[in-house]
């Protein structure tokens, strides 16, 4: 079992919430998805970023991504295929066919979980949980950096589900095509706006 105290382990819990449920481009993501493809498909793409981040903390967990964290050139990759994604996405969504279902973007749980590997916001948080809550010298590192990725995606969960809920329960006021269009054109903005936030 993973060297925490409980103090230690309530910190972890609520770092993990506030941090899964602050503004980033997972959470439109999820937002978008919950609006484009109701609940259920808009779950898979949240179980997608969950799963996402919780792999990217095992990985930290063992050092692997320090290399990263220390390379400038590495981060800057990163950063471009991340803002690659996002301003296509951000296209897509702005100039989604309200009237064409299949013209309407939502990101599956696959590329939702891909998308955390260069998502910064998500290396942050990765980082700033490993650094702060995991023992490197630990004499089970796997299982200490697994326990601390499965509590991460257990709460993160509800974190992501209110984006979820959020945009699921748009469904009807967007039947609109208007009201659909206004709302496409906003979150493809707030998406790329997010792109900025990358490079600053």
């Amino acid at each position: 079992m993973i060297n925490m105290t409980h103090q230690e382990m309530i910190g972890f819990v609520g770092f993990s919430i506030v941090s899964a449920f602050t503004p980033g481009p997972s959470n439109l993501m999820v937002a978008a998805a919950g609006v484009v493809g109701g609940f259920y498909r808009g779950f898979l793409t949240l179980l997608g970023v969950a799963a996402g981040m919780a792999t990217l903390i095992f990985t930290l967990g063992f050092g692997l991504g320090q290399t990263l964290l220390a390379s400038d050139p590495g981060l800057l990759v990163m950063k471009a295929v991340g803002a690659a994604f996002l301003l296509w996405l951000s296209w897509k969504i702005a100039t989604a066919d309200v009237k064409n279902d299949n013209e309407r973007t939502i990101v599956g749980p696959i590329s939702a979980a891909l998308f955390q590997w260069v998502n910064p916001k998500s290396w942050v948080v990765g980082a700033g949980a490993i650094g702060t809550y995991f023992n490197p010298g630990s004499s089970s590192v796997a299982l200490d950096a697994a326990y601390l990725a499965v509590l991460f995606l257990i709460c993160c969960i509800p974190s992501l589900l209110t984006w979820l809920l959020l945009g699921s329960s748009l469904q009807t006021v967007l039947k609109n095509e208007s009201a659909a269009r206004i709302f496409n054109r906003v979150m493809g903005f707030l998406l790329a706006a997010s792109v900025i936030l990358m490079f600053v």
